[in-house]
C-alpha cells in the first residue's frame, strides 16, 4: 500500500569479520545468523565502508562482490601481490516498518462529511481538536470509510492528500460521481516504551 512511501532507515554497521585468513566476507547470510531481527529480509540498499571510515574506493581493493542480496566479499587472492583486503563494515537501508515494528494506533477520528468540497481529515486540524491525542511524528495513516470500514485504496477514489504527516483529503471535483464516501482516519505511531 502507500506506506512504501514513507521514509527508510539504515542499520547499524556490521563487522562481522576481518581481512585475516581468505578476506573479509561480510555476507547477509551469515549476518542475518549472528545478528537475528536485525537487519530486515530484503534490504533496500547496502552501504560499505572501512572501519576507520573511508570509501570501498580509497582502498584499490578489488571486491568480489557487493549486493543487497548477498552482502560484501574482498577477497585476499584477488589483490595485488603482497596486499591484502581492507577491514570492511557494511549497513543496510530497511523500510520503516522494520525500524518501528511496534506501532501504537490512535483511535479513530471524523471531523469531516464530504458535504462541500470534500472530505478534509487534516492533521493540523485534527490536532487542533484533539489535543495531546495523536504523536508529533506518525509513521503511518489508515483511512476507511465510516460506514462499512472499507480501506481507501479499495474505493476506487482519488485522493488529494493521503500522508501520516499531513492527514487525508477527497475533494468531490475529483471523482467521477462528483462525491467523495465519508472517511475516517487513525495515524500509527511510535509506541512510548
Amino acid at each position: 500500500g502507500r506506506q512504501l512511501a514513507l521514509p527508510q532507515c539504515w542499520t547499524k554497521w556490521f563487522n562481522r569479520d576481518d581481512p585475516s585468513g581468505s578476506g573479509d566476507w561480510e555476507t547477509l547470510d551469515l549476518l542475518y545468523h549472528e545478528n537475528p531481527g536485525m537487519i530486515c529480509n530484503r534490504p533496500l540498499r547496502m552501504q560499505v565502508r572501512t572501519t576507520s571510515g573511508h570509501s570501498v574506493s580509497s582502498t584499490g581493493n578489488v571486491i568480489t562482490m557487493t549486493d543487497t542480496r548477498n552482502g560484501f566479499v574482498c577477497k585476499n587472492s584477488d589483490q595485488q601481490p603482497g596486499s591484502e583486503c581492507a577491514n570492511y563494515e557494511v549497513r543496510f537501508l530497511c523500510p520503516q516498518e522494520f525500524c518501528h515494528p511496534k506501532v501504537c494506533w490512535t483511535r479513530w477520528f471524523d471531523q469531516d462529511s464530504p458535504s462541500g468540497i470534500g472530505d478534509f481529515e487534516l492533521l493540523c486540524d485534527l490536532r487542533a481538536e484533539n489535543p495531546g491525542q495523536i504523536c508529533e511524528s506518525p509513521l503511518y495513516i489508515e483511512v476507511v470509510t465510516k460506514h462499512n470500514h472499507m480501506p481507501a485504496d479499495f474505493t476506487g477514489q482519488s485522493f488529494h492528500i493521503y500522508s501520516p504527516t499531513e492527514g487525508f483529503v477527497c475533494r468531490n471535483r475529483d471523482q467521477k460521481n462528483r462525491r467523495c464516501y465519508n472517511y475516517k482516519v487513525r495515524y500509527g505511531c511510535p509506541c512510548d516504551v
